[in-house]
């Protein structure tokens, strides 16, 4: 069964959806401070849809349009991050991106959280799958 456009993807799934390697998102990483997928207990690592929207951008300004990656950087330092993602949404990608959702990625991409932060967001998340895995079984029950 294929996930949701809102599900998050492993690194693999992000992998295979943007058609590179892991190993070159996790140097991404290391290298463009607006990517930072979540990460649960023990660093794996989650791909939001912003994420992959951000991902794409990257993929494209690299490998499409040939930047190099401080051409990037300069990029997203002087245009924003909506630049990137525009640039993964083709010619006419600003034109589809609405201010709302513009301001949605650079919230979520824009703020790295505290260490403690994530770790208490991971532990709320692992604690609301397992509440989310009890109530299907009781629906299932009906």
């Amino acid at each position: 069964m294929a996930k949701g456009p809102n599900a998050f993807r492993t690194i693999s799934e992000a992998a295979e959806e943007l058609g590179v390697p892991q190993h070159v998102l996790r140097f991404w990483e290391t290298k463009f401070s607006f990517i930072r997928p979540m990460k649960r207990a023990g660093g794996r690592r989650f791909y939001r849809p912003q994420d992959i929207a951000v991902l794409n951008g990257v993929r494209v300004l690299l490998h499409g349009e040939g930047l190099t990656i401080k051409g990037v950087q300069k990029l997203h330092r002087d245009q924003g991050l909506s630049h990137v993602i525009a640039a993964g949404l083709g010619s006419n990608g600003s034109a589809m991106l609405d201010a709302g959702a513009v301001g949605a990625i650079e919230a979520a991409s824009g703020h790295e959280l505290a260490e403690a932060a994530r770790d208490r967001l991971a532990f709320v998340l692992d604690n609301l799958e397992v509440v989310k895995a009890r109530l299907d079984g009781l629906l299932k029950r009906q």
